[in-house]
């Protein structure tokens, strides 16, 4: 199981740092399509109580143009976009006959496709600030190092278990484990990345804090519907929605940070 978390981390790691580095269009089309498949696992699993048989064609070119339109529109059309998307799914759905719970499968529909989409675009947005380029690296190699030491060590110490209900592996003794290495190796990236020791470890601090609950966000979903992972396209790792968790938490906070304080 670790050895193949291990080979699929190593085969889509360079191409996402790739992105990154790369950024504009690539990182744009790289988010879009990673974004367009969590929510075709969201929809998938929530569809199977019934809850998100509403408007998932309007979701999800929502969650498309949403990422797009963070690098294109430089921001411009997100709120036409939104407001032209609840007026249409709307419409579709008083529209459509014989659903037992119209309004429940149409507030699950577009409620996953915001929670996707529009956090999802602040890697764009993040991305096309000064210094983009360090504080996305800084943001998700936090959260990874955070994840990562929080498994290990509850793996390994873990006795206390945090939110039973909602992850039953989860353990307060790997969630203190993972904040302490986080803070500490974002204090070191920050240095070196060129962004300042004081930046690290703030971003070190935010991200090692918020991380869990965008893991736990994801989990939410998932024990509703009694499944162990969103999906089955990364060998080890789940579905795509799992690997995205974290990050959709992590890096907005970490954007608006750089806006506030980081120039």
């Amino acid at each position: 199981m670790l050895l193949t978390r291990v080979l699929t981390a190593a085969v889509l790691l360079p191409i996402v740092l790739g992105a990154i580095y790369l950024g504009g269009p690539w990182l744009t089309g790289l988010l879009t399509l990673f974004l367009g498949i969590a929510y075709y696992e969201f929809a998938t699993l929530m569809g199977e109580q019934g809850m998100a048989r509403g408007p998932f064609p309007i979701g999800m070119a929502l969650v498309v143009f949403l990422a797009l339109n963070a690098y294109w529109t430089e921001d411009a059309l997100a709120a036409p976009l939104l407001a032209f998307a609840f007026l249409l799914s709307l419409a579709w759905q008083i529209l459509q006959r014989g659903q037992e719970a119209p309004a429940t499968q149409w507030s699950v529909s577009m409620a996953g496709a915001v929670y996707l989409g529009w956090l999802g675009r602040y890697v764009v947005l993040l991305r096309e600030m000064p210094w983009g380029f360090q504080w996305v690296l800084l943001a998700l190699l936090t959260t990874w190092i955070t994840d990562s030491a929080a498994y290990f060590i509850g793996r390994r110490f873990g006795r206390h278990r945090m939110a039973p209900r909602l992850s039953p592996h989860k353990t307060w003794e790997g969630a203190v484990g993972g904040w302490v290495v986080g803070v500490a190796g974002g204090l070191a990236l920050g240095d070196l990345l060129g962004l300042g020791w004081a930046h690290g470890l703030a971003v070190g601090v935010l991200a090692s804090t918020v991380a869990p609950f965008g893991d736990l966000a994801v989990s939410l979903f998932k024990r509703q519907v009694g499944v162990k992972d969103t999906g089955h396209l990364l060998p080890g790792h789940g579905g795509m929605w799992d690997r995205l968790d974290s990050p959709l938490f992590v890096v907005p906070t970490v954007y608006f940070y750089a806006l506030w304080f980081g120039t």
